[in-house]
């Protein structure tokens, strides 16, 4: 078996270090000179085929043969003989119990099952379907169908766990292939035996398997022998070469614990020959080395020992194989400093040399600094330390951040070298430079550096220092300035003055409601950026939402935060004014006229009173209209709704003087007492005025005469409550309800007419629903209680009773999932009403219920009884077309003329299409009236039937005919047809609805210039009127559309077509607003690409065009220039989403460009703008370009200093492994593919060549200003 190796940079660096230690020790010489070929470094994989073919060809990434596909679904077919069958004595084959139990396993398993009877009443079964489904359904078949054996068969205990396998899976598995149940004692139970459970074949089929598992155990051996830790390495050899090339021998897997691990027992497992074999040639190892073995120890310092141990173990590993000698180190974590060298005593002397070469080849020299020292002892792009380290490459230097120490790691004499310059630089340095700390509260560490860094930035520029603030989570207030002496007190008195200033600003606490906090900041925090540009001295904090607080804080110069708490108080005072709500009770009905023809009317009674006026959704039950603004304006507001819904009905609205001290008591508990007059009043709307306003006005709104009764029941009440006021609560069943209110009120009327008490019922909202009030003088309402108690008595007392009902009656009450039935129970009290069955020629009928009830009940089956015996057909013929029109929705229309005039309405079925088709449909009526051609001839399918009394069937067929539609023609343009359709359909839909009418628009194709309007007479003039004035809408709007189609064409270099569109849009899209006209650039695509043209009023069009000319001249005066600036910089001089570059342009009111990514030249920036502003920009891009390089560098040097060290010949930091100081050269390799002629190398840097895993290939850099937007 090959094996593939994987070279790696740090492996061939360990590779190279390893090399130059056998030099430095004198063992093997290293040949740089040699470079190893491509097949060399990377041999290829073993062909496919018989061990060492060789083939002409290279094989294919997907293998010289396609692999057949398995099928998912197997079929599989087996017998049960009849002495086998455990059902037997089925009368008919498929069905009984077999059929059951089959079916019962399809649907546990999901696997197709099919039985067959053999000639001999054998049964045959063929399962089909996914192999685990059928291997579970033909265990099951075997358990349920057959016969059951059961045997045991006796293996070694421990071998049972073999034929458990991994997790049990081995035994189930066995279990599913021989459809049996095998039963393997516990562990702890001394039986060996284990008993298998199935049919006979099944059973000698699992225990020749499981015989067949212990057969094969018995053939392998463990051995375990514990042999001193010492003599481990001896056994295992050098890189474990010894023990590999023993196992490959003898066939047997040697397990030798690490020597990590203090464990001493060597495992071997395998066939019981190679077992013995092995370990005999591991005791004669042991033995010998054993009895020719001495041991010497010697003391080493203990930091020495890392470089006696080596990279991964590797040089005890090449003293072992040297010398033969075993070097035993001390755990890392003892204190010990002893090493023990075990070998034979002429190898001794040499393992010992090479111990105290390795432990000597390396020197740590820690070297005092002061931790401010070290960035100045790195230098500037790390060019001090870079001398040193470019003229002792092997010396490794580490900076450790915050100690005032360096670290120096090489041999002897490099390292010392190394110290004695780094003993020299710092000496220089400590007479150069200087340094101070200063104590700055840490609050005010924010505003010493600035917005952007722009006041510490200052300061490091003027004054040649370094200042070091901490970050706000190191919660220190030490602030430290490095530099040149003079320069650092320069700087620490400013910072101190700066401090001083800061100290005697003012800090001011505003209250303010956090619901307005946001609309003070404003969208993007626009509105809080204008206040802040009026006081930029003063800094606004609000605070976290999350917070739940109201302090705003104002800090800043003492006159300045007064000024800003004023403009800011001002702000909230408005905010206060403009939040006041009020609550308008308008009938739903109307709300659609107050919203108008496309919101129009509540559009302008927003603009005009300057409120927000919200309404309920369209499936709310509410009817209030919520106003919010101003008081005035919102009363203005209220004023106009309540006018518009006093135009559209006869609205009337009226006030009524009450005390103050009634209102609770009118209202009544949860508002029961002025509900219920306003229930019992159409509906009308009482508004009663806040409490604590002192005022005694009730409104009362609605129709004229429900408001009369409304206020006439009000005052009553109002004055029974003055003179006596007295409530009493009763208890009674919900279903009772409904039968002492009685139809239409009758019952609860006569109660209130006898004993001028009030009682009021629970509404269905109401959580106590048996409660029921009774209200007024207290003899009233004792006298009202007691003719109530005594109705609710006798509902309790239950009674039952029978009736004669005629058979042909009968249907009547049943049909409908006895409606009729259902009416009686909720109108008398839960009243039961048995029918006898269908067929039972019966006409007896049981009630049962309340006796009051029953009586009434019968009441009512009679006075239907006699409806039905006195009952006529009459019969209306009406064209089918119309049949639909006439139900309406749901057959909504009907339902109300059968309920208001009691009559039953059929209508006949529908004319099947074909015999439709040979008729002629009569023509529609035609402006209200029938043409002399189309004489209507009622047919089979128009005749609608109505079944009632005759006086109501007269009744209900003029309702019938009334809804008849007619159709009536409007003279509309062709040309505006399409308009009055609207978008899909959208306009012509909302006028149908609006006048509940259909209107037809005839084909676009005819040109006609009519449109025909069906519907109800009452619906049609309003219907045509809205048509009308739609019309005189669209012509206004293309006349106005004339006006406004005035075209300006302009040339325009292409050039300035980006600057007049605008960041985003904004230039453009100002002047679009400004001038109200639409402008149009060129398509990518146009030949005339500097063309735009102007649409819009002549006016309006040429100020536009004026508007853009001007700006075009503007920017014709000015230049552009580039500047190379370091593409590090960029990013800190574009700042986070562009807000540091904005900030620079509009300062020097110029256009900065950087480079698009993978750009030719990606230092060059493009400033354009007046000749003066461009020179001073690009100087301020220069300084800040200068400055952030430092900062860059500084921290790319930091960085790669700062990294932790690696052990000797590892590379990394600063010291190289090659003996240059140049640039790692890679791996090199010859005859590599892409060197053979007409190949060329690969692209490294190409994604395409080699792509990363999970994201498409080339991908685009993304852009410093965020992804582009078209």
């Amino acid at each position: 078996m090959s094996s593939v190796a994987v070279l790696t940079p740090e492996s061939f660096a360990e590779h190279r270090s390893g090399l130059k230690d056998q030099d430095m020790s004198g063992c093997v010489p290293e040949d740089e000179a040699y470079i190893p070929t491509y097949l060399e470094a990377f041999p290829p994989l073993p062909e496919k085929g018989a061990p060492g073919e060789k083939t002409g060809e290279p094989a294919s990434a997907w293998g010289g043969k396609i692999r057949p596909i398995k099928a998912s679904v197997i079929t599989q077919v087996f017998h049960v003989p009849l002495e086998e069958r455990r059902y037997k004595d089925n009368s008919q084959f498929g069905e009984g119990e077999e059929a059951k139990v089959c079916l019962d396993i399809m649907q546990r398993t999901g696997a197709h099952i099919e039985l067959s009877l053999a000639k001999d009443q054998g049964l045959s079964i063929m399962v089909t379907g996914k192999l685990e489904s059928v291997m579970k359904a033909r265990k099951e078949i075997v358990a349920r169908l057959q016969t059951q054996a059961s045997a045991t068969v006796a293996i070694p205990k421990e071998h049972h766990r073999f034929v458990i396998g991994k997790n049990g899976e081995k035994l189930q598995d066995l279990e599913l292939k021989t459809a049996t149940k095998i039963a393997i004692p516990r562990p702890d139970d001394p039986s060996a035996n284990i008993r298998i459970t199935g049919t006979k074949e099944g059973i000698e089929k699992a225990r020749h398997e499981i015989l067949l598992i212990s057969a094969e155990q018995d053939k392998r051996a463990v051995e375990r022998v514990s042999l001193e830790k010492a003599f481990h390495p001896f056994i295992a050899g050098a890189h474990n070469r010894l023990v590999q090339e023993l196992s490959q021998e003898t066939g047997a897997r040697i397990s030798i614990p690490p020597p990590s691990l203090p464990k001493d027992e060597i495992v071997i497992t395998g066939e019981k020959e190679a077992v013995a074999l092995a370990l005999s040639r591991i005791r004669a190892i042991y033995d010998d080395k054993k009895r020719k073995t001495t041991t010497i120890s010697v003391e080493v310092k203990k930091s020495q020992h890392k470089y006696i141990i080596g990279p991964k173990g590797n040089t005890l590993q090449e003293i072992l194989e040297t010398t033969g000698v075993s070097v035993e180190m001390p755990p890392l974590d003892s204190g010990s400093e002893t090493i023990i060298l075990r070998g034979e005593p002429d190898k001794l002397g040499p393992a010992l040399t090479q111990v105290y070469a390795k432990a000597k080849s390396v020197m740590v020299v820690e070297v005092t600094a002061p931790a401010w020292l070290h960035r100045f002892i790195i230098g500037k792009k790390g060019q001090n330390i870079g001398r040193i380290t470019q003229q002792l490459p092997r010396v490794h230097i580490e900076f450790t951040d915050g100690e005032e120490r360096i670290s120096l790691e090489g041999p002897t004499e490099e390292v010392e070298q190394a110290q004695a310059q780094i003993q020299e630089i710092i000496k220089d340095l400590l007479v150069r430079m200087d340094y101070t700390e200063v104590i700055i509260d840490q609050r005010f560490h924010r505003h010493l550096i600035g917005k952007n860094g722009a006041n510490i930035n200052r300061i490091k520029e003027q004054y040649k220092v370094s200042v070091r603030i901490p970050q706000d989570s190191e919660r220190s207030g030490l602030v430290r300035i490095e530099g040149d002496p003079k320069g650092v007190q320069l700087a620490r008195r400013e910072l101190i003055e700066m401090v001083q200033r800061m100290e005697n600003e003012r800090t001011k606490d505003l209250i303010v409601e956090q619901k307005f906090h946001r609309t003070i900041i404003g969208q993007k925090g626009e509105k809080i950026k204008e206040v802040r540009d009026k006081f930029p001295e003063v800094i606004i904090n609000f605070p976290d939402p999350s917070q739940k607080s109201d302090i705003v804080q104002l800090r800043g110069p003492k006159n300045e935060v007064e000024k800003c708490g004023k403009f800011l108080q001002k702000i909230i005072a408005d905010l206060i004014e403009n939040s006041f709500s009020l609550s308008v009770p308008i009938f739903k009905q109307f709300h659609k006229n107050i919203i108008g023809k496309g919101g129009a009317n509540i559009k302008k009674i927003r603009e005009e009173t300057n409120t927000k006026i919200d309404l309920p959704t369209e499936n709310s039950n509410s009817e209030m209209i919520l106003i919010t603004g101003k008081k005035s304006y919102c009363e203005a507001a209220r004023d106009r709704i309540l006018a518009i819904q006093r135009e559209l009905a006869n609205i009337k609205e009226t006030e009524v003087a009450i005390p103050a001290r009634l209102h609770n008591s009118l209202i009544g508990s949860k508002g029961c007492l002025v509900r219920s007059i306003m229930e019992d009043c159409g509906g009308v709307h009482i508004h009663f005025p806040s409490e604590g306003s002192g005022s005694d006005k009730v409104t009362i709104r609605g129709p004229v005469g429900e408001v009369e009764k409304a206020k006439k029941q009000l005052l009553q009440l109002a004055e029974e409550k003055q003179v006596n006021n007295f409530t009493a609560e009763l208890q009674a069943k919900p279903e009772y309800h409904k039968f002492l209110i009685g139809r239409g009120g009758a019952n609860i009327r006569r109660v209130r007419d006898k004993t001028g008490a009030r009682i009021i019922f629970p509404s269905p909202d109401d959580t106590e629903q048996e409660l029921i009030t009774i209200v007024g003088k207290e003899e009233a309402v004792r006298q009202a209680q007691k003719e109530l108690e005594c109705l609710v008595k006798n509902l309790d007392d239950v009674v039952e009773d029978n009736m004669v009902v005629d058979v042909r009656h009968h249907r009547h009450f049943v049909c409908r999932r006895g409606q009729v039935l259902r009416e009686l129970a909720e109108e008398y009290g839960g009243v039961a009403v048995s029918f006898p069955r269908t067929g039972a020629n019966s006409q007896r009928v049981t009630l049962k219920g309340a006796k009051d009830c029953v009586e009434a009940a019968k009441k009512r089956i009679q006075e239907i009884i006699e409806d039905l015996e006195s009952q006529v057909s009459v019969e209306v013929a009406i064209p089918q077309r119309y049949h639909r029109a006439i139900m309406g929705p749901k057959g909504c229309r009907i339902q109300l003329i059968t309920r208001e005039h009691e009559v039953q309405i059929k209508f006949p079925e529908r004319e099947d299409s074909a015999a439709g088709q040979k008729r002629q449909e009569a023509p529609p009526q035609e402006n209200g009236e029938v043409s002399p051609e189309a004489e209507f001839v009622a047919r089979k399918c128009d005749i609608i039937t109505i079944a009632g009394r005759v006086e109501k069937c007269e009744l209900a067929k003029a309702a019938l005919l009334a809804l008849v539609p007619i159709t009536e023609d409007v003279e509309v343009s062709y040309e505006l047809h399409r308009y009055i359709i609207g978008q899909k359909g959208s306009g012509i839909r909302k006028m149908m609805e609006e006048y509940e009418v259909n209107i037809w628009v005839p084909q676009p194709e005819k040109q006609l210039d009519v449109i025909k309007v069906t519907g109800l007479v009452a619906n049609m003039e309003r219907a045509k009127q809205g048509l009308l004035d739609r019309v005189k809408e669209l012509q206004a709007e293309q006349a106005d559309r004339a006006l406004r189609s005035f075209k300006v064409t302009m040339s325009v270099d292409p050039k300035f077509h980006p600057k007049i569109i605008g960041r985003k849009g904004a230039v453009i899209s100002q002047i679009r607003k400004d001038h109200d006209v639409s402008i149009q650039f060129p398509d990518k695509g146009d030949e005339q690409q500097d063309l735009i043209v102007i649409l819009g009023y002549e006016r309006n069009a040429e100020e536009a065009s004026q508007a853009i000319r001007q700006l075009v001249a503007e920017w014709q005066e000015m230049v552009s220039q580039d500047v190379h600036l370091d593409p590090r910089t960029h990013a800190r001089i574009i700042g986070a989403r562009g807000k540091a570059i904005r900030k620079l342009m509009e300062e020097f009111k110029v256009d900065i460009r950087f480079p698009q990514p993978g750009s030719d030249e990606p230092d060059k920036v493009t400033v354009t703008g007046l000749p003066e502003t461009v020179d001073n920009a690009i100087d301020h891009l220069l300084n800040l370009e200068e400055e952030y390089m430092l900062s860059v560098t500084e921290t790319e040097t930091l960085a790669a200093y700062m990294k932790p060290p690696s052990r000797y010949g590892g590379g990394g930091g600063a010291g190289a492994d090659d003996g240059s100081g140049g640039p790692a050269k890679g791996f090199v390799v010859r005859d590599a593919p892409w060197n053979a002629a007409g190949n060329k190398a690969p692209d490294m840097s190409s994604a395409e060549d080699f792509p990363t895993f999970g994201t498409s290939v080339a991908p685009k850099q993304a852009s410093a200003w965020g992804p582009k937007k078209f």
